[in-house]
């Protein structure tokens, strides 16, 4: 009874924020707020349309939760930092900040969803070379963005300080780390896939 009323509060809230969102005109970030409540309370609204219960919250699915959390937290202010950046404002420049703050919402709505299916349904189901194997594929997914983030930075510094088109961290960061960033972004949803499929190791 309790986990319901903390429900109707969490929709009834985020409610009444996106409807002020609405008369400020912020349609984004109001979509964005409805489409991440409803992400991160996705457990209790498919246990709704299917049995018309909430679903049990043992130790297991707090410690889920918590995890999803922490990493849907660690990417928003990651993702935030680097919008920040000198050289983030070339990139983000002809965008609103609206429409940047909705895609940060969204995209840390997303990742909290799927860390928490990789801990409630994939995790348990992988061998120990599986979970290396993703593993890897994040760790590449980290170096690719580090050296993008450093590529820019020197491309820039060095075209600022001596006037000269550097073609070494140009390629680096536009062609190099993109494509380590979609070897490790495929690789991973592909292991992802594999343990949500798989059966219990």
């Amino acid at each position: 009874m309790k986990a319901k009323k903390l429900l109707w509060a969490v929709f009834i809230v985020a409610l009444v924020i996106a409807v002020f969102l609405i008369a400020m005109a912020q349609y984004y970030v109001a979509v964005a707020l409805v489409i991440g409540t409803l992400i991160m309370r996705h457990r209790e609204i498919w246990s709704l349309i299917k049995t018309r219960k909430l679903p049990p919250v043992d130790e297991r699915v707090r410690e889920n939760t918590g995890k999803a959390i922490r990493n849907g937290f660690i990417f928003f202010a990651v993702a935030t930092a680097i919008m920040m950046l000198p050289f983030g404002g070339v990139v983000t420049r002809n965008l609103d900040t609206v429409h940047i703050l909705s895609a940060l919402f969204l995209a840390a709505g997303l990742v909290y969803l799927l860390t928490y299916l990789f801990y409630d349904r994939a995790e348990p189901k992988m061998t120990q070379g599986r979970l290396k194997m993703l593993k890897t594929y994040l760790l590449i997914i980290g170096i690719s963005v580090g050296v993008f983030i450093i590529g820019v930075f020197l491309h820039n510094a060095l075209y600022a300080l001596f006037d000269v088109e550097e073609p070494v961290f140009f390629i680096i960061a536009t062609i190099i780390s993109p494509l380590a960033l979609a070897v490790g972004l495929i690789g991973s949803l592909v292991v992802f896939i594999m343990g949500l499929a798989g059966r219990p190791s």
